[in-house]
């Protein structure tokens, strides 16, 4: 709520300064909302539309489900104009710093390298956030409970009005620095930042990027305050306070100061991901070792094992010795997979087993297009090689199409699923990429061999 009166604050101030009007005394903060008194009844006029444009109607109004509006505005005689926060505003401000926070949380715990977190609301004030195969808890804590609010603004100039600006303290060194309450720019305009290493002091830092609006912000700022201190806050803290030496252009800057490689590594991920509307509080933290889901695991390879049995023994008794180059190369799948899932560091799960089972179907559903195409061409009359190479051949796009599809949707499930959905799209991927491969190059190549040193007089199947 006070952060809600802070930026309330802010834009009842960038009001009154683009409409120029003087103010009796400055502008208070009660606990909903902001006071400001405005003698002159010309300027209130045409300050108050401005002022009444602030509140806004909230719910949809497309479809007419309104929930009313975020502000009410009160004007009394002697000229005091006061803005108050509604029940309905602050509700709408806890449901999208919700809503958003779990997308930023989201993004930070992705880039930790972890697979399929659990990130969901509960209540109306709460998140769930879980997250199998992480060892280190007390990093996923401390990215939990930053804020990660990026500011960049000016060092207040000697003999300012106390109320444009605040003191803040400072990380490098103890003590506080007068910094101004104006906004240059934030960290929403940011759209990189990188751990890297200073080429003059070899000391880490943190290399970021803005967008075209902030670049331009940035470049302007810098061109027209050569020679004052910019200092950028973290968090209501000021991490460094450079001298503008000259413009910046190109919307590229640097943070440096007394950072290791992991906290500038861990900076530079906050900043990536983005600011939290709120900060947040861990309430409670459980953690779970795996024989509770032990159960869950076994039956999950207890289906892998059943199910890799019945198509091994479907494949060996229905094509004979053509079935056990195809069981060759299914099992040759099966391990590029996990090898594969290995090489991205990727936690095989419930749904991941799930999806390796049900390619273990796919990868030999290719061979069986190429065994009934090769039967289908020997039945018509041709030879033996004839068959062999016209079944390939012609299986193949039909292989490539039913695959394309599939990883497709695999693919759309990665994108917009989450948690367990992408652990299943995860291992369905792979296993159609390897299935490829398997199905048509290894069983092709064995065939070959066989064919070279048997030359058959018929077929096995």
């Amino acid at each position: 709520m006070r952060t809600q009166v802070e930026n309330l604050r802010d834009d009842v101030r960038r009001v009154l300064r683009e409409e120029k009007v003087s103010l009796s005394g400055g502008i208070g903060l009660q606990t909903r909302g902001v006071t400001v008194r405005i003698p002159n009844a010309a300027d209130r006029d045409r300050v108050l539309p401005k002022l009444q444009a602030l509140s806004q109607v909230l719910g949809n109004t497309l479809t007419g489900n309104t929930a009313g509006r975020s502000l009410t505005i009160s004007v009394d005689n002697d000229g005091l104009v006061q803005l108050t926060v509604t029940d309905a505003g602050v509700a709408d401000k806890v449901h999208h710093a919700i809503t958003q926070s779990i997308e930023v949380l989201r993004r930070r715990i992705d880039q930790l390298g972890t697979t399929e977190p659990n990130i969901q609301q509960q209540g109306n004030d709460r998140i769930l956030v879980e997250v199998p195969g992480l060892q280190d808890t007390t990093k996923l804590k401390d990215l939990l409970g930053t804020t990660a609010k990026l500011e960049f603004r000016f060092a207040a100039a000697a003999g300012a009005d106390p109320s444009e600006y605040e003191n803040l303290p400072q990380t490098e060194q103890p003590g506080l620095m007068p910094v101004e309450k104006r906004v240059i720019v934030q960290g929403e305009d940011l759209t990189d930042a990188q751990a890297g290493v200073d080429q003059q002091t070899g000391r880490p830092d943190i290399n970021f990027t803005f967008n075209i609006r902030g670049g331009q912000r940035f470049a302007q700022a810098t061109a027209e305050n050569v020679g004052r201190v910019f200092a950028i806050v973290l968090d209501n803290k000021v991490i460094s306070a450079p001298v503008i030496n000259g413009p910046i252009p190109g919307g590229k800057g640097q943070i440096s100061g007394s950072y290791t490689i992991e906290t500038a590594n861990n900076l530079a991920i906050l900043l990536r991901a983005g600011a939290l509307p709120a900060k947040l509080t861990i309430v409670e933290e459980r953690t779970v070792g795996p024989g509770l889901g032990q159960d869950s695991i076994d039956a999950g390879k207890k289906a892998a094992y059943v199910g890799a049995a019945l198509v091994l023994t479907y494949m060996l008794v229905t094509y004979g010795t053509f079935g056990v180059f195809a069981n060759i190369a299914l099992g040759v799948h099966i391990l590029l997979i996990f090898a594969s899932m290995v090489l991205l560091g990727a936690t095989l799960t419930l749904p991941g087993i799930a999806g390796i089972v049900l390619t273990i179907g796919m990868a030999v559903d290719a061979n069986v297009l190429i065994y009934e195409r090769i039967r289908e061409e020997n039945h018509m009359g041709r030879s033996i090689i004839a068959s062999l190479d016209a079944g390939f051949t012609r299986a193949f796009g039909t292989i490539v199409d039913s695959n394309v599809t599939m990883f497709v949707a695999a693919l759309i499930l990665y994108l917009f699923g989450s948690g367990p959905v992408r652990g299943f799209a995860v291992s369905l991927g792979l296993g159609i990429l390897t299935s490829i491969v398997t199905a048509v190059t290894m069983t092709r190549m064995m065939i070959a061999l066989w064919y070279r040193y048997r030359r058959p007089t018929k077929l096995p199947i």
